[in-house]
């Protein structure tokens, strides 16, 4: 998780960076969609990557997922903490009982 951490800080310092300097400025500057889309891209390109039985590729697309998300979670003004503290809550709690969980309140 320090990495994680780390990572996070950098993406925080680098918001407000000028686009032409920085990636994750450039990425901020187009738009919460286009940060979006590039995440899809990018888990995509993790799926084919396991799939295909690539184990380098999954692991240079899981930490461009992992990169993605967090510019993500940044330009949506959430941070890992507030996933971690999901994840807490999830904690011991069956993924089926959890999704059914989920369903039922959006039905409601």
């Amino acid at each position: 998780m320090e990495t994680l951490a780390r990572l996070e800080q950098t993406i925080m310092s680098r918001r407000s960076d000028p686009p032409e300097e920085s990636y994750v400025a450039l990425l901020n500057s187009k738009g919460i969609e286009v940060v979006a889309q590039k995440l899809g891209e990018e888990a995509t390109e993790a799926v084919i990557a396991a799939v295909t039985g690539n184990r380098e590729e999954l692991i240079a697309e899981s930490a461009d997922v992992l990169f993605h998300l967090i510019v993500l979670l940044n330009a949506s003004d959430l941070t890992l903490a507030d996933v971690m503290a999901e994840l807490d809550r999830r904690e011991g709690v069956s993924g089926i009982d959890e999704k059914a969980s989920r369903n039922s309140a959006r039905s409601e």
